[in-house]
């Protein structure tokens, strides 16, 4: 299933697609659906609605627009832990985002009025179906909902004005987050051996298999859970490979008008122009 969450005549909607059109579920969210322990793999099945034809006219939300949790993992492919300057972890390097820096396919990312520093990184975020603690790897994936496409997109300036990346990964409007959640039995197990691209204004900046990734689906599940108590709906955003804009000479930062897009085979693509804050 591919599920779709929407604005339509002031409603929030959510859909699947199916036969290049989106059949409508109701007035649902996928927080709500996968808190109350939906199977989002069968649960569209048996609902009934309309059809909608066409995406004209459409508002995208985020797939989940208030997840408990959003768990970023920085440092997750060698090189572009290389291209950082940074050692390669160990462990999973982690921080947070929050629900308000969360943005929509076709929405706008913005870059803020205080700095010219708006970087890209495209990824692939794991939304959970159930939670829990002390997650043991053989049974990590069947806590796994579905996927979806992110751009991390990164204020560089403020990420590295500290040690903690937090503030330069908040800003509102920088988190693009969609257009569906996958269900898993779509994908391959764990994502693994999918292509990864980002292209800024239809070149590619970014490209690299998620079989490249330090800390696989799996074990970012159980190394998490050994911590924190994971719930229903969590997204865990898998980290970016090489080709980052702040790496390169001269730096590829993104501007008013760019258009950035994520995509992954089999997922589709996250598309999302660039637009300046109001000072």
């Amino acid at each position: 299933m591919r599920y779709v969450s929407f604005e339509k005549d002031g409603k929030t909607l959510l859909g699947v697609r199916e036969s290049g059109a989106i059949r409508t579920l109701g007035e649902y969210t996928l927080e709500a659906l996968l808190a109350q322990g939906v199977d989002l793999s069968t649960w569209a099945v048996e609902q009934e609605g309309g059809q909608i034809e066409a995406e004209e006219g459409l508002k995208f939300l985020p797939p989940l627009q208030r997840p408990p949790k959003i768990l970023c993992v920085g440092l997750n492919f060698k090189d572009h832990s290389k291209e950082s300057n940074f050692e390669q972890p160990d462990y999973p390097t982690m921080f947070l985002r929050l629900h308000t820096s969360l943005v929509a396919h076709d929405d706008p990312i913005t870059r803020p009025c205080i700095s010219d520093s708006l970087d890209y990184e495209g990824e692939i975020a794991v939304v959970l179906g159930k939670g829990g603690r002390h997650i043991r790897r053989e049974d990590a994936l069947s806590h796994v909902a579905g996927y979806a496409l992110f751009n991390d997109a990164s204020v560089r300036e403020y990420q590295f004005k500290t040690p903690q990346w937090t503030m330069g990964k908040n800003f509102d409007g920088t988190g693009a987050f969609g257009p569906d959640l996958i269900t898993a039995d779509e994908l391959p197990a764990g994502v693994k051996g999918l292509r990864l691209e980002t292209r800024l204004n239809g070149e590619i900046v970014q490209s690299a298999s998620t079989d490249d990734m330090v800390f696989d689906v799996e074990t970012l599940i159980v190394l998490l859970s050994q911590a924190i108590t994971l719930e229903a709906g969590d997204v865990i955003v898998s980290g970016t490979p090489s080709g980052v804009g702040w790496a390169r000479n001269p730096k590829l930062l993104m501007r008013q008008g760019d258009v950035c897009e994520v995509s992954v085979a089999g997922m589709g693509t996250l598309r999302n122009v660039i637009v300046d804050e109001a000072a």
